[in-house]
């Protein structure tokens, strides 16, 4: 498994594909499976195969722990720059049972909307076998089957001390305050160079990393993210633009949340970005999601991707100016093989949702 990425789409795969996946994934631990997790609501079905999976290790003797996102908030999901979720992870995760520990975790200060938004697990993060599921994958229905999505699987012990170091701040804390503050580096996996990091910690630094990244891009630029509403990620993107020099900018983007935020744009400090964003949309595919109700279909365009030459940018961190603020996972990895895989997966749904 080493490095294995999983693309999703809507309508592209089967969901008990996905949840197979996982349940394998989880069926492998030997001494613990610590799982951070924004979003967790699956149908009778598609939870069978997790939730025995979970169990069963838990009766094994295997640590089991949850770290879940406390509540949904009652603001637009657009300031919070992470994807819309309906109430009900609470609650799923309360029926796994005895065996499993659960933590909810709030956004730190009340009075701001952040949201604990990671979609990882650790699989004896303390072995030398150790490995970390990550991505922009929810566990629901809809992200498995409606949405597009990513999975990365990376075998590491290395990478998984970071995560351990993210997910023991999370779960003594309570709360996403300053987790991943200084839990930065840059490892080597089977010869290939990844750099993680994670916010609300470090998050004006993987900003910051993002926008120089595409500001180094001379071969190939490609962006696939739900939300592209960061300034400097913006800047970044349009002065490519406008220097003339490297490859051409393509990529995808969800057309109907970014209406979104530009209704919240307008007659703010903000709305010079909507400018900046029109200038680029022309070389984006736009998918036209449903709006988001609660009860509703949600098939947002929801990766969080960036190909920069050979350099693959992924995880939960959307390319949103308030994500800074949230709990976020991102990493950067250097490879020409997996550079391919990602940018061949952006440039079918820039087709498939390219405008008539």
């Amino acid at each position: 498994m080493t490095l294995t990425a999983t693309f999703l789409e809507q309508d592209g795969q089967r969901p008990e594909e996905v949840a197979a996946l996982l349940a394998e994934f989880l069926a492998g631990a030997r001494a613990a499976l610590h799982l951070a997790i924004y979003d967790f609501r699956l149908s009778e079905a598609l939870a069978q195969p997790v939730v025995e999976a979970l169990r069963e290790r838990a009766r094994a003797g295997v640590e089991v722990r949850i770290a879940y996102d406390a509540g949904k908030r009652t603001v637009p999901f657009h300031q919070t720059g992470a994807d819309p979720a309906p109430p009900g992870t609470a609650e799923f995760i309360a029926q796994l049972g005895p065996g499993i520990q659960a933590k909810p975790i709030t956004g730190g200060d009340p009075r701001l909307p952040k949201l604990m938004h990671h979609k990882y697990i650790i699989r004896d993060g303390r072995n030398a076998a150790g490995a970390v599921w990550t991505g922009s994958t929810n566990f629901t229905d809809d992200s498995w089957s409606l949405m597009e999505n990513n999975i990365l699987r990376v075998e590491s012990p290395a990478l998984c001390g970071y995560y351990e170091t993210d997910f023991e701040e999370l779960w003594s804390r309570g709360d996403i305050a300053t987790t991943g503050l200084h839990d930065v580096g840059t490892i080597s996996v089977a010869g290939t160079k990844i750099e993680v990091a994670f916010a609300p910690g470090e998050g004006r630094t993987i900003d910051h990393d993002v926008a120089r990244h595409i500001g180094a891009a001379r071969r190939r630029l490609k962006v696939c993210s739900m939300l592209i509403t960061s300034g400097a990620i913006l800047g970044a993107l349009a002065d490519h633009l406008h220097s003339g020099r490297g490859p051409q900018l393509d990529g995808v983007y969800d057309r109907t949340q970014m209406k979104g935020v530009f209704d919240q744009w307008r007659n703010t400090p903000a709305e010079w970005k909507i400018q900046l964003f029109e200038a680029l949309a022309p070389f984006l595919a736009g998918k036209r999601s449903t709006p988001y109700t609660p009860q509703g279909r949600h098939d947002f365009m929801h990766n969080k991707v960036v190909v920069a030459d050979d350099t693959v940018i992924t995880g939960s961190y959307n390319l949103s100016h308030s994500a800074i603020d949230n709990a976020e996972n991102i990493l950067l990895i250097q490879d020409h093989d997996l550079a391919e895989q990602y940018a061949t997966y952006i440039d079918h749904l820039a087709e498939r949702y390219k405008a008539p």
